[in-house]
């Protein structure tokens, strides 16, 4: 019977299924529905990404306004030393500036004499004019914390790739081996039936011993592979097992009662349509998550570029304060700077040699020169996969049409090897040789179909389309 993703997990949870149940039966999209929710990997993907926007986040922090009060006072023998209380908001820029505004109020018999006694307040810039003009730290880590955000979302995808493209291919080997058990098991029951109708045969005096003896030897060479398959088809089931994961984070490991869909075998494969490989190598090159992670990771550094050229620049900050008396430094803000109420400073400094600064400028420089390098190799991998699959496939198709007439001609030399044989006109030998002919064709074409899905996903895998 057929089931929804979520009947398939309340099975799974079924911890003692009864080997008498029906059959279920798993298909492919329904498989890979499991593997998205559940797995571990597909967790850790999407993780991946909310763990980049949480650094996002805290990169924004050297934006963030600072409010910031100092309050010291000093009280001895009777006498009140000083007493300052001094609140200051600093707000930076985008573009480097610091926006500063304060409020002082300075008291006391032994104050410092720089300072301004009783209350007053400034508002004042600071402007970097050499070093940290275009790019600085703070800057910096914001955009590549975007960056980064941006890819791990790429990255997100090449998990999810990676982890849906082994999940396709443990399921196409989990079918192909349960389709070479189902042959070999009717194989077996048709050589089972044929042995009592030949013993008949021998006690009537119709068939010679021989014959008996012939047929149980056939049908113990299937039993034996029989068994092979089915122990082959466990063991598959068992890989298969490793994406097959619960709600509770708990791993399932495949049941008896739970086989492969059959719907894939009423496709007609000669129906399908490949893409053209151009089309299909030039959406590798623009869209696939690795290529795209390279493109993040060359803007990353690139920015890293940008902040140690700062090295090799002159530190050059102008710092200029409008003061006024009062807590109001607004009202006369105009006033007093044309009254000279200001404050000004400013700081000049430059390494002589400027070892730092050229030593990390060309680190970067190599840096983004290997990554480069490793873009190139990338990107000739991966086209280079997507012609190995799209000539798997397209040579694949026209495999499956030979192996389909190859089946239906060796069925019809079987079934009239088996005519002559009832009528007695043939010996069991050519029987058993037309029936092992069926066989092997009927593996092959299981085989070759098999590889054909495989081979389907894993040109959607090489372009990096599995989502």
């Amino acid at each position: 019977m057929r089931i929804c993703v979520m009947k398939f997990m309340l099975m799974l949870m079924s911890t003692h299924a009864s080997a008498q149940d029906s059959l279920r039966y798993l298909s492919e999209a329904e498989f890979v529905q499991v593997v998205r929710t559940y797995h571990p990997m597909a967790r850790q993907a999407n993780l991946l990404v909310e763990r980049a926007l949480a650094e996002l986040t805290a990169s924004r922090a050297g934006f963030d306004p600072l409010l910031y009060v100092s309050s010291d006072q000093k009280t001895f023998d009777g006498k009140n030393y000083y007493q300052y209380v001094n609140p200051e908001l600093n707000i930076p820029t985008w573009f480097g500036i610091e926006v500063k505004a304060g409020l002082e109020n300075n008291r006391g018999d032994f104050k410092n004499t720089e300072l301004t006694a009783g209350k007053s307040s400034y508002l004042g810039v600071s402007v970097p004019l050499g070093k940290n003009l275009l790019m600085d730290k703070r800057r910096a880590v914001l955009q590549q914390a975007k960056v980064f955000r941006d890819q791990s979302k790429a990255e997100r995808l090449m998990m999810i790739n990676d982890l849906l493209w082994n999940a396709y291919s443990a399921y196409w080997q989990w079918v192909r081996d349960y389709e070479v058990y189902t042959i070999l098991q009717e194989a077996t029951l048709v050589n089972y039936n044929r042995l009592k109708l030949v013993r008949i045969g021998h006690q009537q005096g119709d068939r010679p011993a021989i014959d008996t003896t012939e047929t149980l030897a056939q049908l113990q060479s299937f039993q034996m592979a029989s068994n092979e398959a089915w122990l082959q088809f466990r063991n598959s089931g068992l890989e298969l097992s490793y994406f097959l994961w619960l709600s509770n984070d708990s791993p399932y490991y495949m049941s008896d009662i739970i086989a492969p869909d059959s719907n894939w075998k009423k496709i007609n494969t000669a129906a399908l349509t490949i893409p053209k490989l151009d089309e299909l190598i030039t959406i590798a090159r623009s869209t696939h998550p690795k290529i795209q992670s390279y493109d993040f990771r060359l803007r990353y550094l690139d920015i890293e570029k940008r902040l140690k050229f700062q090295h090799l620049l002159p530190l050059v900050n102008l710092r200029y304060n409008v003061l006024n008396s009062g807590y109001n430094v607004l009202d006369n803000a105009s006033a007093s700077f044309y009254e000279n109420n200001y404050k000004f400073g400013f700081d000049i400094g430059l390494p002589l040699r400027l070892s730092q600064g050229r030593g990390e400028y060309k680190a970067a420089k190599i840096k983004i020169e290997e990554t480069n390098l490793d873009l190139i190799q990338t990107r000739l991998a991966i086209e280079n996969k997507v012609r190995f699959y799209f000539n798997e496939l397209t040579v694949l198709q026209g495999q499956i049409r030979i192996a389909e007439d190859n089946v239906n001609n060796y069925r019809r030399l079987f079934k009239g090897e088996e005519i002559r044989f009832t009528s007695g006109e043939s010996s069991l030998f050519m029987l058993n040789t037309r029936e092992n002919k069926l066989l092997e064709a009927s593996q092959k074409l299981a085989e070759v179909k098999t590889k054909f899905y495989k081979s389907y996903q894993s040109l959607k895998w090489a372009v990096g389309q599995l989502r």
